[in-house]
């Protein structure tokens, strides 16, 4: 096992906030003990901002240029928590460098540009690097107990599924615009949070075959001009000037699952007022249905078909140690305590370690960059059938089985 490991996140915005708090706590959840982890560098290209998060978070210093945490020795292991276009420089540049990566999703803002990092990361693996993405959700408990479920057969195959994520970080039309909103039809709601509710759908039901009424909605065309750099979340001063918005700020679509039986209806909105983080997957199969939300994160609905009518409908099940992630991956990790999507990233990073560690008994592994690719793939299908009012699309794999 290593001495040590030093980490670096790249990105100071929220979501490497989360990276950030994550590699600091990791360390002090699960079993085995994980070699020492030095918190080494915040890199952002906003300085103060940078700045500020290695402050908050302990990291020992900050930097404004990827290439300075590319080079420096003292570390090893490293977040891209970036916009979706600088991904491939940064990630490429960082396995050459000999570092370990962990990518945010998507993989990249083009499917170019996300093969040619898997082929970067391949590459990178037959010299000992390790690149993943973060699929985070597939770390939340709820989630992790319905697939255990449908695996072990209490609830067995999939027949259908139905999936939102609503968030309304976007609902506003005073929100100043941003790389979020700049981009191909596709590369808004859909690349955001639908990246998220594929791989969610795909983690219970199989890969996607096939998408069908592939649909987008820009519902706010125009959005202020920040001065200077705009925080998602966070005031900025304007300059009175305005920008087309260029990306979806809704989509919905329908996918057809694994061997094809299965089926479901997915819907992503960044407009949905009200709803600040409304995950919400629910599963019908054979042997009954689940659902999970992510306003009630600590427990999932469950109802079996062998309860009969008399007994039948969702009960409350509350989550605990007996369910995954939970004994060891919280202090109090006692029933009832409740948990939301930092402990997800938490998982993620403590998984990450584990394989850069090479600890015998690790978590999960981290998805690969295909499986990026492949999450990209269905996203390109949904575009397509979009582009063809609604027609059935293949996706890329399934074309190159």
């Amino acid at each position: 096992m290593r001495e040590s490991i030093g980490v670096a996140v790249i990105g100071a915005g929220m979501a490497g906030k989360a990276h950030m708090a994550a590699w600091r706590n990791a360390p002090s959840l699960f079993a085995p003990t994980l070699p020492p982890v030095r918190l080494v560098s915040i890199g952002d290209v906003d300085e103060p901002l940078a700045a500020e998060a290695a402050q908050r978070f302990g990291f020992e210093r900050h930097d404004t240029d990827w290439r300075a945490i590319a080079a420096a020795d003292d570390i090893d292991v490293v977040s891209v928590v970036v916009a979706n276009r600088l991904h491939r420089e940064i990630v490429e540049g960082l396995l050459a460098a000999g570092k370990h990566v962990l990518c945010e999703k998507p993989l990249a803002d083009s499917l170019e540009d996300a093969r040619a990092m898997a082929d970067a990361a391949r590459a990178a693996e037959a010299q000992g690097t390790i690149a993943r993405v973060g699929f985070t959700y597939r770390r939340a408990p709820g989630i992790a107990a319905i697939r255990e479920l449908i695996e072990d057969g209490t609830l067995g195959k999939v027949l259908h599924l139905s999936g939102r994520y609503w968030t309304d970080y976007g609902s506003s039309p005073d929100v100043p615009f941003s790389w979020r909103y700049a981009g191909a039809p596709g590369s808004g709601a859909l690349a955001d949070v639908g990246s998220h509710l594929t791989y969610i759908a795909e983690f219970l039901a199989g890969d996607v075959r096939s998408v069908t009424g592939g649909l987008f909605t820009t519902t706010i065309t125009e959005r202020p001009v920040a001065a200077g750099h705009a925080l998602r979340g966070a005031a900025a001063e304007l300059t009175g000037e305005t920008q087309a918005v260029e990306n979806d700020d809704y989509a919905t679509f329908s996918a057809r699952f694994g061997d094809g039986a299965a089926v479901g209806s997915l819907e992503v909105s960044r407009v949905a007022t009200a709803h600040p983080n409304g995950l919400v997957i629910e599963v019908f199969c054979e042997g009954g249905a689940a659902r999970w939300d992510q306003e009630r994160p600590s427990e999932i609905g469950l109802a079996l078909q062998s309860d009969g009518s008399r007994l039948g409908g969702y009960r409350q099940v509350v989550l605990g140690p007996d369910h995954p992630y939970v004994a060891g991956g919280m202090a109090m990790d006692a029933p009832g305590v409740g948990w939301g999507q930092n402990q997800m990233f938490e998982y993620q990073a403590r998984a990450f370690l584990d394989e850069v560690a090479g600890v015998a008994d690790p978590l999960p592994r981290n998805a690969t960059f295909e499986d990026g690719v492949h999450n990209m793939e269905v996203l390109e299908a949904v575009v397509r059938s979009a582009q063809a009012d609604g027609d059935a699309v293949t996706t890329k794999q399934e074309q190159h089985a």
